[in-house]
């Protein structure tokens, strides 16, 4: 599997690159410890430390050994659970708030080179040209050949209004490209809402914030304004990262009963072993009112499909699970990433804090989501022509250290199949070659075939379940024959 793309980010994006989170906050833990304290280890920690104060080639500041102890012990853990310092802690605010300063493009690595892999709408580097699939090989002139995800994402953050160059190989382009860009303070539109067709409307949530909920209810309004009798609405959430979980809650709720269970989640702590309603408590914030009551009752009722995809990760994955548990919507799309935990944010000092995993997440019908993901009810391919990109993507399941789905117990996450691993080089040069999809548009072909669910017209099912289904169909057909076959030499003979 190695031509899958090993690290995603989001420039700007800090310790939330990339996947995102459904996270928690709480001021410092003042706990106990679990038992006590390894007092040998410790011992090894203080006789290390003096020794590289005392022996190593250079003087080293012993603020900053504590603090990369402290890094390493977090990122030891699992994926997702990390400290922050005071740069990292001030990012992933203001990314919750929706907003941060870079240039706004996801990335990952490719060939030792930092690879674009969609450039956020609206943002300094789509304004500026960037595409997706530019390699970019040199930043201000210096080459980046070599240098880590991280290392590459640091040398692009900066200031607002400060400029960078951006050196970038292109397909198809003889010569190097360069873009001057300047950083700005990106605002992350949450929520994208319009109609499609008559009767029927689509709403994409990009990622889940703290004013995702308010947001939504807003632009649905505005969709029941334009036609009170919607024949069906699309949920998008292909590529979203997820967020926070109370945003997760809220959107869940608007389409469910009222005090339906959304999620449910457990870990050692008590207060981590909770269960989530559909009820105001559990999504608005504590001063303001319930912004899902002025939602048209229609909403509860209205045909509803959900897109998921691989980059669909865990506040994502809330939603199309309790959506699918309650079989309020059909899931659609391919499966989703997997990624079932719960971080808390404690806060250390004012400007630092660990971000923590504290819990797995349950649909409520008490599945666990964890390294296995959403399987959608209809498996629709992200293009006519197969997979595409999305067969490329790296899953939870895949990510070293990965927390296990505790339902598991030994037995292989469920995954979709694909017909053979060696066809991932001709995928891989197919998803070079296409044009960005623009979700909404009229191009995007799972968004036809949710339509297509709606009409009752034939949906155009990935191959692989195409297959299945057929291969089920053929098998069965030949056991109704086998079992004719039976039937006959059990009938008496006619004479």
């Amino acid at each position: 599997m190695g031509i899958k793309v090993k690290s995603i980010g989001l420039i700007g994006l800090g310790m939330l690159a990339g996947i995102g989170v459904s996270m928690q906050f709480s001021a410092v833990a003042q706990k106990s410890a679990g038992g006590p304290l390894p007092l040998e280890e410790l011992r090894q920690l203080s006789d290390v430390f003096g020794l590289i104060q005392s022996d190593y080639v250079e003087a080293v500041e012993g603020r900053k050994l504590l603090t990369e102890a402290i890094s390493g012990m977090v990122a030891s853990l699992d994926p997702h659970s990390v400290y922050l310092d005071k740069k990292a802690f001030k990012e992933m605010r203001e990314s919750v708030q929706g907003k941060f300063v870079g240039l706004g493009i996801e990335v990952g690595m490719e060939d030792g080179y930092v690879k674009v892999v969609a450039p956020i709408e609206d943002s300094p580097a789509a304004k500026g040209g960037i595409l997706a699939g530019d390699l970019i090989t040199r930043i201000d002139g210096a080459p980046m050949k070599g240098l880590s995800l991280d290392e590459a994402i640091k040398k692009m953050r900066g200031e607002p209004h400060t400029k960078i160059t951006l050196t970038v190989s292109r397909k198809n382009e003889d010569k190097p490209l360069v873009f001057p860009i300047v950083r700005e303070e990106i605002r992350v539109q949450s929520v994208k809402a319009k109609m499609v067709e008559p009767g029927y409307a689509w709403v994409r949530i990009a990622q889940f914030q703290e004013p995702t909920v308010d947001d939504m209810a807003k632009k649905i309004k505005q969709l029941y304004a334009q036609d009170p009798h919607l024949k069906g609405l699309v949920l998008d959430l292909r590529n979203d990262p997820g967020g926070v979980v109370p945003g997760a809650v809220g959107v869940s709720a608007a389409f469910l009963p009222k005090d339906a269970v959304i999620v449910s989640t457990n870990g050692q702590l008590a207060d981590s072993k909770q269960t989530f309603y559909g009820r105001r408590e559990f999504y608005a914030g504590r001063n303001g009112g319930d912004p899902l009551a002025a939602l048209p009752e229609a909403l509860k009722r209205v045909p509803l499909v959900v897109l998921v995809n691989t980059g669909s990760a865990s506040a994502s994955e809330i939603v199309a699970g309790a959506l699918q548990d309650h079989k309020r919507a059909t899931i659609l799309g391919t499966q989703t990433f997997g990624k079932g935990s719960v971080q808390t944010v404690r806060q250390l000092t004012a400007d630092t804090a660990v971000k923590l995993t504290t819990a797995r997440y349950y649909t409520p019908n008490g599945r666990s989501i964890q390294a296995r993901g959403i399987v959608p009810d209809m498996m629709v391919d992200e293009t006519a022509d197969g997979d595409g990109w999305n067969s490329l993507r790296v899953r939870e399941a895949d990510l070293q250290k990965h927390l296990g789905n505790d339902e598991d117990k030994g037995v292989a996450p469920v995954v979709a199949k694909h017909d053979e691993l060696d066809d991932e080089k001709r995928l891989a040069e197919l998803a070079k070659k296409r044009k960005p999809l623009e979700y909404g548009g009229k191009d995007d072909f799972q968004l036809t075939q949710a339509l297509n669910h709606f009409k009752g017209l034939p949906v155009k099912l990935s191959k692989v379940e195409a297959t299945d289904k057929a291969d089920a169909k053929a098998e069965a057909k030949a056991d109704a024959k086998a079992e004719s076959k039976v039937d006959d030499k059990k009938a008496p003979a006619k004479k």
